[in-house]
């Protein structure tokens, strides 16, 4: 590859999934993922096939559907192009703060897709009381027009009851406990996974199916250092990219 063209990060390829998808993948997310000073040229499809290690129709697939969504147009001889408009990911940056959470989680539109009573999900049953029910909720989010990601919200029976559904379509759980619930808020542990999308993920979200997404799992508590709110949002991983910002001390 030489200087002047966008050059995709090195991938292992994975021998029981499909060559060309994966290569695609890993072409979308590096395209969406390019900083604002990178070459629009990609490398010819013999220096991609050299790269991943695959053949030249394995990359001519691979370049067909990303050139179908608009991410990539393909010039006879002079090469194969990245759209200057194809939209960069948006990062989410974990700053240390609640006011950093709520403004990460906000979004133009949300639509509250569900809402009930059950008992706590086995993966969540650690963050609340033995034996105790939450509160559950499901949002879809969408940055114009389009599905960026969903959540789905966990809290105390006794707080969930008191959430109105019409304040989660205006804002994020976490501010509508603070805000609206005069729930005080002490900290709130994150973290965040690359996962890949499984069929509700892909379809919610208008993904392919296995396309990377990013699992962030937020953990609220109050001033009594109670679990109020657990939160799993699914983001869309050709939309966002993962920022943490460390302060050394002085």
């Amino acid at each position: 590859m030489t200087d002047g063209t966008h050059q995709p990060a090195p991938i292992t390829l994975n021998r029981r999934l499909p060559l060309w998808y994966q290569v695609s993948q890993s072409l979308r997310a590096s395209v969406l993922g390019r900083g604002p000073d990178s070459p629009l040229r990609l490398p010819t499809e013999e220096d991609l096939a050299r790269h991943y290690g695959v053949s030249v129709l394995t990359v001519r697939q691979a370049l067909k559907p990303l050139e179908e969504e608009g991410l990539i147009t393909r010039h006879r001889r002079r090469g194969t192009f990245i759209d200057p408009a194809a939209r960069p990911m948006a990062p989410i940056r974990l700053l240390g703060s609640v006011d950093a959470i709520v403004a990460q989680q906000s979004s133009e539109e949300a639509t509250v897709l569900g809402r009930g009573t059950a008992a706590a999900p086995a993966d969540l049953a650690e963050h609340f009381p033995p034996g105790s029910g939450t509160a559950w909720f499901r949002r879809l989010r969408r940055h114009g027009g389009e599905p960026s990601s969903w959540a789905e919200n966990h809290v105390l029976p006794e707080l969930g009851e008191r959430v109105r559904t019409e304040d989660l379509e205006r804002w994020p759980m976490t501010r509508v406990l603070r805000d609206r619930l005069g729930v005080r808020i002490s900290r709130i542990t994150d973290t965040v996974q690359a996962r890949l999308a499984d069929p509700e993920t892909a379809e919610l979200l208008g993904v392919p199916l296995l396309s990377p997404i990013l699992h962030y799992t937020g953990v609220t508590y109050d001033h009594e250092n109670q679990v109020v709110d657990v939160a799993r949002i699914h983001y869309r991983g050709d939309r966002f990219s993962f920022s943490v910002t460390l302060e050394a001390e002085s």
